[in-house]
Parts: C-alpha cells; sequence; structure tokens
C-alpha cells in the first residue's frame, strides 16, 4: 500500500512535468497517463470508491480553494454564482434525465434523474487549471470558482433525492425540504466551525499547532454536517470562505505564510492525483460494459448525455446574459465574449466519476451509466478544455492584465506604507538613534520596488531590481561561507542551522526576479474621472514624444522612469531616481496630479489624496 502511494505520487510529479514540456494542462495529460496505466496488465486495480473522494479527497481540496478565494468577489458576483452553481445544476439533472429516459424508457424517471445529477456540476480543479493556464479575465475566473465551490453541493442534494426515490417513492415537496436542510445546515456548520477556529486561533502562538488545526478543520466541517444530514460541501465552502476572510486578523505571519504554503502543496498533489486515479478507472469501466445494447447505441447514448450537458450550460449561460442585458444600462453590460467563454469552461472531473458509483449497481443498464460518467468527463474535458483557449483567442477576450495588477499594487503598498509611516510618527521620540530613519528607508524602498514594475527608462534596469540580483549574489558567497565552516564542525549544528535560515528568509523577501524576456508593463490606468476631484478635474493627456527629465541631464543624474504634470506639462522623474524631481516639482508649484510619461502608459497620480487613477 505504501509502495502504491509512492508510485501514484512519482507518477502525479512525472504527469505534472511532462504537462509543462508539452504546454498542456497538466489533468489531460494526467488522464491519459493513468487511462493507459490501467490497461497494463502489471497495474494493480484502484478503486475509486465515493467514500474516498467524498470524505477523504473533496474536503481537503475545497477547503485549499475557499481559504484563497475573496469572500468579496464572492458577494460581488454572487447572482451568477448562485445561477450557474444551483439553478443551472438543477437544470441539468433535469435535461439529461429528460433525455436519458426518451433514448432508454427501461432506464425510470429515478435512475436517470440520478446520472444528470452525477454529470452536471463542473469541476473546481478542472476549471481553475484551464483557467490558470490561459489566463482568463479575473471576473470569469471568479464566477468560475465560484460555481465549482458551491454546484457540488447542489448535486449530490439531488442524487441524494433521486437514489432515494430508486427504492421508494418521494415528493417534491420532500425533495425541497430536503435541499433546504442541506443547504441550510450546512451554512450553520460552516459558521460554527469558522467561529469557534476563528475565537481560538488568537490564543495560538504555536505555527505547527495552528497548521494542524487548519488541517483537521475541512474534516470536521463535513463529517459534522454529513452527521446532521446536512451538506458537508456547503460547510467546507462556508467556513474556508470565513476563515480565509479573517486569517489576516486572527493569524500570525508566520502561520499565515506556513499554511499557505503547506496547502499549496498539498492541493498540488491532490488535484493532479484526482486526474490520474480518473484515468485508472478507464480499464475497469470499459472491462465492466456487459449490457445487452449494441455498441452503436452504447455510444450514441454517451454522446448524446454529453451533447446535452454542453448545450444545457451554453444555453443557459446565454439566455442568462441575454435577459441581464435588457435589466441594465449598456455601459453596465459584460461582453457577449465572456458570456460565451464561461459557457464553455463546463468541465467535469473527480465529483462525477465519484457520484456515479452511489447509484445502485442493481438498476437497468447501470454499467452504461459509469461509462456515459466517464464519456462526460473526459469529453468536456479534452473537447472544451482544448479547445477553449482557441474560443477565447477568437472573440478575442483580453486575459487579465498585469501592468493593472502592477498599479494596484504599486498603490495599495503606498497607502499601506502611509499608514505605518504614521504610526512611525506616533512613535517615541527617545527610540534608539537611527532607527526610525532606518524604517522609513524601508518602507520607501519597498514603495520604490513596486512602482519600478511598471515601465522604467528602456535599457536600464531598476534600482530594486539590482539591488535584488546584486543581494542574491551576496547571500550565495554568505551561504557557501557558512556551508564551508559547518563542514569544520567548529561551531554547534542548531546555530548554523539558524544562520541558514536567516539567510534564507531574507533572500525570500527579495522581490522575484523579472525574466529578461518579459515584457514591460504599461498601465493604461482608467482614462475617465477619478476617485477626488483633482483627478477629476486633470484628465489624461497624450504625453510628448521622447520625454526627458532635463534636470536629471543637467544634474548627470540617472532617470528610472518619467512623470508629466498634468497642469503645466513638466516632466520629471519618479521617486526611484535619484532627484525625485516630479514629486519636487509638487512640492515647489502645488500643481496636484501628474501623469506616466512612459510609453503606453496613461495613469495619474493625485499628490493631494495620494490615489491612482
Amino acid at each position: 500500500m505504501v509502495l502504491l502511494l509512492v508510485c501514484l505520487v512519482v507518477a502525479v510529479l512525472a504527469g505534472a512535468a511532462l504537462s509543462e514540456r508539452l504546454r498542456l494542462p497538466a489533468p489531460m495529460v494526467l488522464i491519459v497517463l493513468g487511462a493507459l496505466a490501467s490497461f497494463l496488465p502489471f497495474v494493480p486495480d484502484i478503486e475509486l470508491s465515493p467514500e474516498i473522494v467524498l470524505f477523504g479527497l473533496l474536503p481537503p481540496l475545497l477547503y485549499s480553494t475557499a481559504i484563497q478565494t475573496s469572500i468579496i468577489d464572492i458577494r460581488a458576483n454572487i447572482g451568477s454564482v448562485a445561477s450557474l452553481s444551483v439553478a443551472l445544476v438543477v437544470a441539468t439533472t433535469l435535461a439529461v434525465g429528460a433525455i436519458v429516459h426518451v433514448i432508454a424508457p427501461d432506464i425510470g424517471w429515478p435512475v436517470a434523474l440520478a446520472l444528470g445529477a452525477v454529470v452536471a456540476p463542473p469541476d473546481a480543479v478542472s476549471a481553475s487549471a484551464v483557467a490558470r493556464r490561459i489566463g482568463l479575465p479575473r471576473q470569469i475566473v471568479t464566477v468560475l470558482e465560484g460555481e465549482s465551490l458551491l454546484n457540488d453541493a447542489t448535486a449530490l442534494v439531488a442524487l441524494r433525492a433521486a437514489t432515494a426515490a430508486i427504492g421508494g417513492a418521494v415528493t417534491a415537496g420532500g425533495i425541497g425540504l430536503e435541499f433546504l436542510i442541506a443547504a441550510g445546515g450546512g451554512v450553520l456548520v460552516g459558521l460554527a466551525v469558522a467561529f469557534v477556529v476563528v475565537k481560538v486561533r488568537p490564543l495560538i502562538h504555536d505555527t505547527l499547532i495552528d497548521m494542524g488545526i487548519s488541517f483537521v478543520v475541512p474534516f470536521a466541517a463535513y463529517l459534522i454536517a454529513e452527521s446532521f444530514e446536512a451538506s458537508g460541501v456547503i460547510a467546507v465552502v462556508v467556513a474556508g470562505l470565513l476563515i480565509g476572510h479573517k486569517a489576516p486578523v486572527v493569524q500570525t505571519s508566520g502561520s499565515r505564510i506556513t499554511e499557505r504554503l503547506t496547502w499549496a502543496t498539498a492541493a498540488f498533489l491532490l488535484e493532479h492525483a484526482v486526474f490520474l486515479l480518473i484515468g485508472l478507472q478507464a480499464a475497469t469501466i470499459v472491462a465492466g460494459v456487459n449490457d445487452d445494447m449494441s455498441l452503436g447505441a452504447v455510444i450514441g447514448f454517451c454522446a448524446a448525455v454529453l451533447a446535452t450537458v454542453i448545450l444545457v450550460r451554453v444555453l443557459w449561460v446565454c439566455a442568462r446574459q441575454f435577459i441581464r442585458n435588457l435589466r441594465v444600462p449598456h455601459t453596465e453590460r459584460q461582453p457577449w465574449s465572456h458570456a460565451i467563454v464561461t459557457s464553455w469552461a463546463g468541465m467535469r472531473g473527480v465529483v462525477t466519476i465519484a457520484a456515479v458509483f452511489v447509484i445502485p449497481p442493481s438498476v437497468p443498464h447501470y454499467d452504461i451509466l459509469v461509462l456515459a460518467a466517464l464519456t462526460v468527463v473526459l469529453g468536456t474535458l479534452y473537447v472544451q478544455g482544448l479547445t477553449l483557449p482557441l474560443l477565447t483567442r477568437l472573440l478575442k477576450v483580453k486575459p487579465a492584465d498585469p501592468a493593472e495588477d502592477a498599479l494596484a499594487r504599486a498603490t495599495l503598498i503606498h497607502q499601506a506604507g502611509e499608514a505605518g509611516m504614521k504610526e512611525l510618527g506616533e512613535c517615541a521620540a527617545q527610540e534608539p538613534p537611527g532607527v526610525r530613519e532606518a524604517i522609513r528607508e524601508r518602507i520607501e524602498e519597498r514603495s520604490f520596488a513596486a512602482w519600478e514594475r511598471l515601465s522604467t527608462t528602456p535599457g536600464h534596469e531598476a534600482p530594486s531590481d539590482a539591488y535584488a540580483r546584486i543581494r542574491r549574489r551576496m547571500i550565495a558567497a554568505e551561504r557557501a561561507r557558512v556551508i564551508a565552516i559547518r563542514g569544520k564542525g567548529k561551531f554547534p549544528s542548531h546555530v548554523v542551522q539558524d544562520v541558514l535560515n536567516t539567510l534564507d528568509y531574507e533572500e525570500s523577501m527579495l522581490e522575484p526576479p523579472v525574466e529578461s524576456s518579459a515584457e514591460p508593463f504599461a498601465a493604461i490606468g482608467s482614462r475617465e474621472g477619478g476617485f477626488c476631484e483633482e483627478l477629476t478635474a486633470y484628465p489624461s493627456q497624450p504625453s510628448p514624444e521622447a520625454p526627458v527629465c532635463q534636470r536629471c541631464v543637467d544634474e548627470g543624474t540617472h532617470t528610472v522612469a518619467l512623470r508629466m504634470c498634468l497642469e503645466c506639462g513638466e516632466i520629471g522623474c519618479c521617486d526611484s531616481s535619484v532627484g525625485r524631481h516630479a514629486t519636487e516639482h509638487f512640492h515647489r508649484t502645488g500643481h496636484p496630479v501628474m501623469q506616466s510619461a512612459e510609453p503606453g502608459e496613461s495613469w495619474r497620480w493625485c499628490y493631494v489624496h495620494r490615489i491612482t487613477a
């Protein structure tokens, strides 16, 4: 058993590395590797039982995603998320159930609806993997991740009701009541677990104990909810969203860093293992097909289920977009391209494969139902997953703009630094000499480094990049010296390890190196009225050709980036430059707004309110 787990992990790592070389999403490569391996005689049969997936894999996968998901973003897109994760799942369940019952009348409605519930929910891991690979707009990614966090709960409740109907009579009212109990109970359990964790965590300062609590939370929330016949999926998601939202307040910085790295590693291994395990089911599912249907009928059945799943999602998302456009002003409408991409990003995954085994094996055409579920998973992953990048290019869907992120990051770091400077000013004057000046200098360097992620003078290395490059060389030399001393055995081993850890921490805090092939960021900004009277009064203006900071030229100093005063048009250098002539111009003249004079940029900065537009 231990050897099998080690082989699975090695296969996952090899498959992930191969996917990078092939420039394909890892799930697609791992499923193929697993499917090929499942037909090899020396590979043991690995049964992906519902218990393993629903109780062992699903809680940590959902929790690792939920704690990194912004509850603010989910709330801003709650209409789209609710439509896709609840209403669309129900619609898909009904549509697939109807098609299955029409094609194979001997399959009763309860069984047909059970299969519909199995294939209805898109997979969180599949959607995230493909979205990250092709760089979809942030709003689309938020909706897809929010949908995939919650739709499993709807599908599993529908599956529970359908399987109950297979064994006896159920009423529509009973199904509705069961859904309310499952959803409401899951929310209550998630709130209760989050409340306990949020209250306990401030009392814990040991990072290892805090990480242990983090590992327990998803399983505890899931099991407690399921014991009350509530939705464990909803409990885990609610707990993860709230705990992640409160983490900056109730956790120590060390615990937060450890939690991010640990869950990132665990999620990486689990996510990729899931798809390898799906592939390993292929031989068992194909060999288990023993039905009186002809081969053509089987292929037609599976193709009809797959086509229904895809078509219902496309029609639903496009219809919702059409209805929404009727109710909102033209300026607030989302592009149709976003709706089309969202409708095509409905890849299924592990929950579909696990849930199909919940259907009783005694039902008619059970083997064909299992094969249909596998067909939907493979079909959506390969048909939709492989064509989604092409679709985004054809529709000219713009990916998330790194320049906008860099501008927002620089602004936020600047405002955080100002809050810190204000607190520093209130510190006692009897602090050791030079401490406050050293802190102020470090805060300014951090702010400058953030602004330098935007465009700088072509052909010149930004000061923060030069600092990071030189400091990395120094740390490498320092580490080599410590390691050489360690070999002589003159210092205690724990002291040597502590010094090496200190060097590691310092190196990890350096700005990541910028790839030489990367294009420089060109942040545009809003181009419209800003967030204050000054930004509204000074809209963006075309920058002059070949601008220079004349004072830098006169003084013989290097210019990192250029800024233009929107009151008089004077060009000055940024605060990362030695002269800081743009800021000096503001203090001298009081002209409140400047604009980046770098090629392709038009973002503005208000010196009065310290904000960008």
